[in-house]
């Protein structure tokens, strides 16, 4: 059963990339996709699995990742402790997302979905944030009832979504959320494997409904420098907590992943000003009042 479960999930996120990846080419016709076939070496120099890289850029998505990985083996011992395994056996499948449109009303937004085994242990992880940087509260309320639906059969939105809004954060930033939240879930195992498993399933299936009718609702808005700016500073609040705080970051340089690949979450230009303030009054001002936990 285990086995069966590990192999559907990992083609079942293979399917999805290529699903998210169609949609994003509805959008941006001008996409162009660099495609990496990699693989790794495990703890003891064996075979250790690999993954699909696609980095993509365009004129509406300035970059974007959408990667799949499996990867498995030996793993330093140290490092199975601390994510919880029995033995220094891994083994984890998943779909690993983000995009960065170039217009500023176009929010960017991640996504990861996963399974893995640690030794004897199982468990499933993910999840879908968004990161606005003009403030169309009904975006905010469009994405968040889209989670708050997908979850409603397995009763879990309001815990999903606190995951979500204490994870995402700059906790050096006076406890900033980098976004407006989503879900987020890890180590979820009730002990039902086939269950477990479909939920995870299901849940990733809702993040093109959730995402892309914001893309094409703004999509052909106009903008000015000052959203430009705005953005970019944000974008560099982004990097500073895929950098520091992101789980998914140290397990995959830890676990001997593939740098580029795990690193492609960053955007292509960010900005950095020593105590930046939007203009008094502004869009971006108000914007900025949406980055804590709030009750959609």
């Amino acid at each position: 059963m285990l086995s069966e479960t590990k192999e559907k999930f990992h083609q079942h996120v293979c399917d999805l990339q290529d699903a998210i990846c169609n949609k994003m080419k509805e959008f941006d016709p001008a996409l162009e996709t660099v495609e990496d076939l990699w693989e790794r070496k495990d703890f003891a120099g064996n075979n250790g699995g690999g993954g699909r890289t696609r980095a993509m850029s365009g004129k509406v998505f300035e970059n974007a990742g959408v990667n799949t990985s499996l990867v498995h083996g030996k793993v330093d011992p140290a490092f199975a402790k601390r994510i919880g395994g029995t033995t220094d056996e891994m083994w984890a499948a998943g779909i690993s997302l983000i995009l960065h449109p170039f217009n500023p009303k176009v929010p960017t937004v991640h996504a990861n979905f996963r399974m893995i085994q640690a030794g004897e242990r199982f468990w499933f992880g993910g999840g879908a944030d968004l990161t606005p940087f003009y403030p169309n509260e009904e975006d905010f309320k469009y994405f968040h009832q889209v989670w708050k639906d997908a979850c409603k059969p397995y009763g879990h939105y309001e815990n999903f979504k606190k995951q979500c809004d204490d994870y995402f954060v700059n906790k050096h930033r006076d406890q900033e959320m980098r976004g407006v939240g989503g879900i987020f879930f890890d180590h979820y195992n009730t002990g039902d494997l086939e269950k477990d498993s479909a939920m995870a399933t299901d849940l990733s299936n809702f993040f093109i409904k959730s995402y892309f009718p914001i893309v094409e609702k703004r999509i052909d808005e106009s903008f000015n420098d000052d959203d430009v700016d705005f953005q970019l500073h944000r974008r560099g609040r982004y990097v500073e907590f895929n950098l520091l705080h992101d789980r998914g970051t140290s397990f995959g340089l830890q676990s001997n992943g593939r740098t580029d690949s795990i690193l492609i979450s960053l955007p292509a230009r960010c900005k950095f000003t020593y105590k930046y303030r939007p203009q008094a009054g502004s869009a971006h001002e108000k914007m900025l009042s949406y980055y804590r936990p709030k009750d959609w």
